[in-house]
């Protein structure tokens, strides 16, 4: 996972997006106060936020693979522990190394438990998200992940928890300090280098140099 830079300004000024490039979504590094579940999928549909000087407006709530409720801890369920096929489930397990309460054997409590490593986030805490994805079985239900202990389930639309957002893709990330002064020292180096020779400095020579570094 990769920080791409923060929010211009607004009221989510100076927050994070984080690239997930397995998943190949942007988190916002913001955890929304506890709402119901309409609540926090409009929340996240209205978002519009501006990064590196581009808006993005096509926030939702992660997403978690729906399908007949099925409990267990070996990670090949709807719900229950383990779980990485939930974009949550694959944050806390996968990119953030953190265990479940129960290990896939069914041992449990497992050592070091919960929410230890939050990784590049800021703004993660130890309780209950909402996913985007409604229980189908249930109309009135929508699936959750815990992050106090990385479990997974299904419950009723009006109880009240936090959401964060993903943005399908990945922010552009600004080319680093140091990276920019490389790309000035190596041009400012070629203008010397034809001011003493006489020679004429190719335009394409010029783009490439930008481009090595990840500028323009």
């Amino acid at each position: 996972m990769v920080v791409a830079g923060t929010v211009d300004s607004g009221p989510y000024a100076g927050v994070q997006v984080i690239n997930d490039t397995d998943r190949n979504i942007t988190w916002l590094d913001y955890s929304n106060a506890p709402d119901t579940w309409q609540n926090q999928v409009s929340w996240a549909a209205n978002l519009a936020v501006t990064v590196n000087g581009v808006t993005y407006d096509n926030w939702r709530l992660p997403a978690t693979v729906d399908g007949p409720y099925v409990w267990g801890y070996d990670g090949t369920t709807t719900a229950g522990y383990n779980i990485t096929t939930s974009e949550m489930g694959h944050l806390y397990y996968t990119e953030l190394v953190n265990k479940g309460y129960y290990d896939t054997n069914g041992n449990y409590p497992q050592p070091n438990c919960g929410l230890t490593n939050t990784g590049a986030f800021a703004n993660l805490v130890s309780d209950w998200y909402w996913s985007g994805t409604s229980y189908a079985a249930d109309p009135n239900s929508a699936w959750y992940f815990y992050t106090g202990d990385g479990y997974q389930d299904a419950n009723g639309k009006d109880f009240n928890y936090y959401a964060l957002a993903v943005l399908p893709g990945q922010i552009q990330a600004v080319p680093e300090p140091a990276s920019m002064l490389l790309i000035g020292s190596g041009l400012a180096g070629l203008v010397g280098l034809s001011k003493k020779s006489g020679a004429v400095i190719d335009a394409s020579a010029l783009w490439a140099l930008q481009n090595s570094s990840g500028g323009r």
